[in-house]
């Protein structure tokens, strides 16, 4: 009787671990690497984490890279005289002690460029982080439709 009930229990943590994928790298710990799919043929798309800073030095995320896609960069999306445009990030992207930096739809994001196949819902893939500091870090972006929204037009012509 008590191996059923550690079964049962295990069942129902299992699902849950699944779903949850974070990581951390030294001080940082990253959450929940995502991206939508993408149509046939696209070009390009676009993965989404959250960085924090759970040290007391600034690091800076300085690329990534993916054997999905045959370049990744950082970019954001910034208000220009009205327009929204989309900006590569030269630089990278860093992360003060303490704080925390979304990576989201209509912020900062990692384009994947030169798409080598679509992306599609329930998959995974490999992504590299490389940061200043801490080094480089290999998580899995979750392709996740759950919002049921498709990538962003801009991001197939980019």
């Amino acid at each position: 009787m008590p191996r059923r009930i550690a079964l049962a229990a295990l069942a129902l943590i299992l699902p849950v671990a699944a779903l949850a994928h974070d990581y951390a790298l030294k001080d940082l710990h990253i959450d929940h690497p995502w991206s939508r799919s993408t149509a046939p043929g696209a070009p390009s798309g676009a993965a989404y984490l959250v960085l924090d800073n759970r040290g007391d030095s600034a690091d800076t995320l300085v690329g990534a890279s993916s054997p999905r896609a045959g370049r990744v960069e950082i970019h954001r999306h910034e208000h220009d005289g009205g327009v929204m445009r989309m900006r590569r990030v030269d630089g990278g992207v860093t992360v003060e002690p303490g704080k925390t930096v979304r990576f989201e739809p209509g912020g900062y994001h990692l384009m994947l460029m030169r798409l080598k196949a679509p992306l599609k819902a329930g998959e995974r893939f490999p992504l590299t982080l490389r940061f200043a500091r801490a080094g480089a870090v290999d998580v899995e972006v979750a392709v996740d439709d759950g919002k049921g929204q498709p990538a962003s037009p801009a991001h197939h012509g980019h």
